[in-house]
């Protein structure tokens, strides 16, 4: 009866026929929270099935009468100075607070809203877009650039390594000085930092902030043109703010390594292909996309691997409008440009051809990094795969969504849904976007490009974690997820806006300026540095003492090298502060600290800073498993160990000669 009376209303079609699977697959998906504990299992069925709801609702109610509501002309001419005005503010509070403080990130909330209230609600005639992507853009840049500046040394734990690798590389001014590591076939990123340390005759770590570091938040335009090419200029400059907005986005903006320039032509490589699908394009157009492929392959293997999936999605959405087995044959005019899909075969071919190629002479582990990885990914399907085998990583994100302790209060059980609560909304509108563009008179190579690419992704982040397998890396795969996503989720809302009732309307747009800006700034990853719930999230930066403290250690120790070490020679201390001390070199072999609970350390050589006593830190547990864990100092240094350095907040012990 329900299906006859809906049927009469508007006849079923493709994007009718999705909206209802998907919510049937939401309903279907919800008994999963009862078999496993897991934060996406218990929030993507209701994103799903809230999006597909809303999503027919805009079909069949057809109630767009009145107009949606507008900032007074004063009020939109006035809210980009306040802006610009804020964002000195930004600056002058992170000077005097001298870290980027939650009154900090509460301030930058405020104005992050404003400028997605200027995107969504100001009038034709107000509405400029140079203007808003001005203030997007100053935006990215002070909210990175003051964490840079508020922080010692760098901010992230595989920075450390690959800023080893840039000095080595200086001083020795050959590329043979990384020869033995993975990275010498992709150095694209080290011999960046290096020519720009010596053309601008700066420290290698300003010539990485003024390099890399400028190049991530200048970046995010090029959301915008590739948007630019599907939609009006009004959600395209929304597309850029949501991905700027972005809490990956922002960490690859801070956690400065090749993941960020390879983020960076990802990016290029995304517009450039959305842009031969939608233009007459040249041979000029392809030799940009080959040499935007040769340079992220010589950047990032991760990075590269994305790319080859993008690829993989830009080609099926080829084939499928070119055999047609779903009758995709033909456009809306008024939507979408018609246009003959590209032939994009022999750009895939090349790209996986010079891929395999480069990855069988990269050296890894004793072996090449094709046959490593291929290894690493055989092992994990033998021994640990299986349904629901969901994998925790190696820091307290995937532990803290574990939420079966019972004495977890609500704060610590409301965490890990306040830093995947930007993600979720963002993920709702990328819904919308894929039924829509579903459509048959709207279906076309790019935006099918983009909806095949954010499903393949979403399943190497969501899906595969949760059959124990994490080889893929799926925390990198964010940043590069959040493109199609934005530029999807623009086109949803964009859709929701036009057809559901004023009312509605009014709210789901204000729940996307209200929270989502503060949801991905509040976000773990957009603070690394110095994350607002510091008592459930670890700092990934250290202050002066912690590093000077490092380099004693080193000067103290002679830096041996790790062969040199014996077994029970190896330094213990919390995680992240041991990653830091080895991949400086300062003492090579640093692990995490076993430390049973409400007991006490058993190792010879250890490190305790005050930090273990008042924030988040890691420690291995009496099973070896990672958690969480408030150290006091003598938890670590015995009644047998000697203090053998101390500068007030890191502290050395080893075996007293007494002893």
């Amino acid at each position: 009866m329900v299906y006859n009376r809906i049927s009469q209303l508007r006849p079923f079609r493709l994007d009718t026929v999705a909206a209802i699977i998907g919510l049937l697959l939401a309903v279907g998906l919800l008994p999963l929270r009862l078999v496993a504990s897991q934060i996406y299992l218990n929030t993507v069925p209701f994103v799903l099935g809230t999006a597909c709801a809303l999503y027919l609702l805009a079909l069949y109610q057809q109630d767009t009468t009145t107009a949606l509501p507008r900032l007074p002309r004063p009020v939109a001419m006035t809210l980009p100075s306040i802006v610009l005005a804020g964002l000195g503010a930004l600056v002058v509070l992170t000077v005097l607070q001298g870290a980027r403080t939650p009154v900090y990130f509460a301030a930058a909330s405020v104005l992050a809203t404003l400028v997605v209230v200027q995107i969504l609600f100001t009038s034709e005639e107000v509405f400029n877009r140079r203007l808003l992507l001005l203030q997007i853009v100053l935006f990215a840049l002070v909210f990175r650039f003051t964490a840079l500046y508020a922080t010692p040394g760098y901010i992230g734990i595989d920075v450390w390594t690959h800023m080893e690798f840039v000095e080595a590389i200086h001083a020795e001014e050959s590329l043979s000085a990384i020869s033995h590591d993975k990275h010498y076939a992709s150095p694209f990123y080290h011999l960046l930092v290096v020519a720009s340390s010596l053309l601008l005759d700066v420290p290698l770590r300003l010539a990485l902030y003024l390099s890399v570091g400028i190049v991530m938040p200048l970046s995010v335009l090029l959301i915008y043109a590739t948007t630019n090419l599907l939609v009006s200029e009004r959600w395209a400059v929304l597309a850029t703010a949501l991905f700027a907005l972005t809490s990956h986005v922002s960490m690859w903006g801070l956690h400065l390594i090749p993941t960020s320039l390879g983020l960076v032509f990802f990016l290029a490589i995304l517009y450039a292909l959305i842009r031969v699908m939608r233009i007459e394009y040249t041979m000029r157009d392809f030799s940009l996309l080959i040499l935007l492929s040769v340079a992220i392959i010589l950047t990032h293997q991760v990075s590269t691997f994305i790319t080859l999936v993008l690829l993989l999605a830009a080609f099926v959405a080829q084939v499928v409008f070119v055999i047609g087995p779903f009758g995709l044959t033909r456009l809306d005019t008024s939507v979408f440009r018609a246009k003959k899909p590209v032939n994009l075969i022999g750009l895939v071919v090349f790209n996986f051809g010079l891929t395999i190629f480069v990855w069988s002479l990269t050296p890894y582990r004793e072996q090449s990094f094709l046959a490593t990885v291929l290894s690493f990914f055989t092992q994990t399907l033998e021994e640990s795969a299986g349904f629901l085998n969901i994998a925790s990583g190696s820091t307290g994100d995937d532990m803290a969504a574990d939420g079966g302790e019972a004495t977890a209060s609500l704060l610590e059980q409301a965490i890990p849904y306040i830093d995947a609560l930007g993600f979720l909304f963002l993920l709702g509108a990328t819904f919308a976007g894929c039924l829509y563009v579903v459509h048959r008179r709207r279906a076309e190579q790019s935006v099918f490009t983009l909806l095949l690419a954010a499903a393949i992704m979403l399943i190497f982040v969501l899906v595969l974690p949760m059959f124990g397998i994490r080889n893929f890396i799926p925390t990198r795969w964010f940043a590069f997820l959040y493109a199609p996503m934005a530029i999807l989720g623009a086109i949803g809302i964009r859709t929701l806006a036009r057809d559901l009732s004023p009312g509605v309307v009014v709210a789901v747009l204000l729940l996307v300026a209200l929270i989502y800006p503060g949801a991905m700034l509040f976000a773990v990853e957009s603070n690394a540095e110095n994350p607002v719930f510091s008592d459930q999230h670890e700092q990934l930066a250290y202050t002066e003492a912690e590093l000077a403290a490092v380099s004693s250690i080193g000067e103290l120790t002679g830096g041996p090298d790790g062969q040199d070490i014996r077994p029970d020679q190896q330094l213990h201390t919390d995680h992240p502060y041991q990653t830091v001390i080895s991949r400086t070199g300062a003492y090579p072999s640093t692990t995490t600290a076993t430390v049973p609970d409400d007991g006490t350390a058993d190792h010879e050589y250890v490190v305790y800073r005050t930090t273990q006593s008042t924030d988040a830190t890691y420690f291995n547990d009496e099973n070896g498993e990672g958690r969480i864990e408030q150290v006091s100092q003598d938890r670590l240094c015995q009644p047998h160990h000697a203090t053998v350095y101390t500068n007030g907040e890191v502290t050395m012990c080893a075996p007293s000669p007494a002893t």
